[in-house]
């Protein structure tokens, strides 16, 4: 079942429906806006005490450009692939676990689901699609921050950075940051949570405004109305969580990647509360919104192409049901 639609739909009605129209989405949004990735990885990474030979990078434009510059169009889709086939199948995964988890809070045909059982519901997906896509955010975030000035061996593409990862650190290398990625499970639960509410009052809004019931104006939402929901749920959910998220992500791409040692041979990010206090002593707060920037240029338009994509397939596999 769709976000949004009616609990009338039956449970069985909307399972590989859902996998299908957001695997369809998570390949659209990356093929689309994967250097605003990249430039979002490289610079929470470049503005910290860490690890990597990254260049300093004054904005996002000035990151696109340098690595433009000096990587050409090779650096600005480092990952591709990975970043492809993972939120294919993470967003494929995650529509599935979402409406799996909504169908069983529903105790009736009539019932509407409160903003809790949302939560909760994309919680849990969430939770379930970072167990089983961790290993490919990892070697994603590898091969991005990837640049000419490595002194290490780099990684040929992304099946050499599985082979090498498992050769050189073993299996569990590759749940590395599983927890700080399972914390990051509160912003997608909070901007689904903005997404269906947002979309219950544009329905009722609609209903209101040419006196028809809420099904009917459900089936009247557009595009446009698709990609001003995603956008708006997913500023809320940044404005709400972004320090926090900030984090979370830095430390994600810390653990994810080797550290070069500082000076007395000590890697310069001892644990997570490290993290915490080197950032506030050097920068400050504006340490912890650094890449906001980039995040919103990079997230916004994902965020609307995600749902106008996934909303649109959905009501294509709708109407050939409905042929039938």
């Amino acid at each position: 079942m769709p976000p949004g639609a009616s609990p009338a739909a039956s449970a069985e009605a909307w399972t590989w429906e859902n996998a299908a129209a957001g695997a369809a989405a998570g390949f659209a949004t990356v093929a689309t806006l994967h250097p605003l990735d990249v430039v979002r990885t490289r610079f929470q990474v470049s503005g910290g005490r860490g690890c990597y030979d990254l260049p300093p990078y004054r904005n996002t434009a000035h990151a696109v450009y340098t690595i433009a510059r000096s990587e050409g169009l090779r650096g600005l889709y480092a990952g591709f692939y990975p970043a492809v086939l993972g939120s294919t199948v993470s967003w494929g995964l995650y529509f599935f676990f979402y409406n799996r988890a909504k169908q069983r809070y529903l105790q009736g045909k009539d019932d509407q689901l409160r903003p809790v059982h949302h939560l909760v519901s994309a919680a849990e997906a969430g939770a379930l699609v970072c167990l089983f896509t961790n290993p490919i955010w990892l070697v994603k975030t590898r091969l991005q921050l990837q640049t000419p000035s490595h002194h290490t061996s780099r990684y040929s593409g992304f099946s050499d950075a599985l082979r090498t990862i498992l050769k050189e650190e073993g299996w569990l290398a590759l749940y590395r940051g599983i927890g700080p990625g399972l914390l990051l499970v509160t912003h997608g639960a909070i901007q689904f949570t903005a997404y269906e509410e947002l979309r219950k009052a544009l329905i009722f809004a609609k209903s209101r405004q040419t006196r028809t019931d809420n099904r009917s104006c459900d089936d009247s939402l557009n595009s446009i109305d698709y990609a001003a929901l995603g956008a708006g749920s997913k500023v809320t959910a940044i404005l709400l969580t972004y320090p926090y998220q900030a984090y979370s992500f830095t430390l994600l791409i810390l653990i994810n990647s080797p550290q070069r040692p500082g000076s007395d041979g000590t890697p310069k990010y001892k644990d997570s509360w490290h993290v915490v206090k080197e950032t506030a002593r050097h920068e400050g707060v504006r340490g912890f919104y650094r890449g906001i920037t980039s995040n919103l240029l990079k997230n916004l338009p994902a965020a609307s192409l995600t749902f106008v994509v996934y909303e649109n397939v959905i009501k294509l596999f709708k109407a050939a049901k409905e042929k039938t």
